[in-house]
């Protein structure tokens, strides 16, 4: 009679731990894993991994036509002359991925 007993309550109790796994683990993350916005103090400097290639679709993705005199400076930053809304502007990119008038 013990046994059973003794089975019984292991039982119960590896189903309860089955059921506490299930559970959706609670958090207080607040940082998203994907940037969702630009940094407001970009362009930000620090070591840029695009090539130039990278670099001139980035600009093009963020809408910037006629790309030219695309240089990385000193500060890791790229920077170029592009049009956007047919008026040419000084555009820079940084390693975050942030697109910028250039300052």
């Amino acid at each position: 009679m013990k046994k059973i007993a003794t089975l019984s309550a292991v039982l119960l109790l590896s189903a309860s731990g089955a059921f506490a796994q299930s559970e959706t683990p609670s958090t207080s993350q607040t940082t998203p894993a994907v940037k969702t916005e630009q940094n407001p103090g970009a362009p930000v400097a620090g070591k840029n991994s695009f090539t130039e290639a990278q670099a001139k679709s980035h600009l093009e993705e963020a809408g910037y036509k006629d790309v030219t005199g695309l240089k990385l400076d000193d500060q890791g930053v790229w920077r170029a002359t592009a049009t956007k809304d047919g008026k040419q502007a000084n555009v820079a990119l940084d390693f975050q991925g942030n697109v910028t008038m250039a300052k």
